[in-house]
């Protein structure tokens, strides 16, 4: 997963902590950045953006998805989220399921901003095993 040669993973990750540091996270203080590369060579950027209204809070995976929508992209090709503590934080359920709408197989790479022995490579089709997709309807 991780060994393919086309995704330059150093420079996700530094792209993912960077735009981890724009967070809006006043309520947890748990800044989570992504970084999603598509296939054209772009790469697509997102932070949780959180809202008092808990329920109306955006992940950054799902901020990144918007922007490479919104782009006119569709085919990513890896994703790298960056997030603190002393284990990588994984997807939630919400955004596992809006990145299985694009690319089951997606090569996620979890790291944790200070701690580089916390990365923890693995796919969307692990973390989401019998996603719900198109062909499902």
């Amino acid at each position: 997963m991780s060994s393919d040669p086309s995704i330059d993973w150093p420079e996700l990750e530094r792209r993912a902590l960077a735009v981890r540091l724009n967070a809006h996270a006043p309520y947890s203080s748990y800044q989570v950045g992504a970084a999603l590369l598509c296939r054209s060579g772009r790469v697509f950027l997102g932070c949780n953006v959180e809202n008092a209204s808990y329920g109306l809070s955006l992940c950054a995976e799902r901020s990144a998805v918007a922007h490479m929508i919104a782009a006119g992209d569709k085919d990513p090709v890896a994703i790298v989220i960056a997030t603190r503590g002393p284990t990588a934080g994984s997807p939630c359920g919400m955004c596992r399921q809006v990145l299985a709408e694009f690319a089951l197989d997606l090569p996620v790479r979890l790291i944790v901003d200070g701690l580089p022995s916390a990365t923890r490579d693995t796919s969307l089709a692990v973390l989401l095993p019998d996603a719900f997709r198109r062909d499902s309807l």
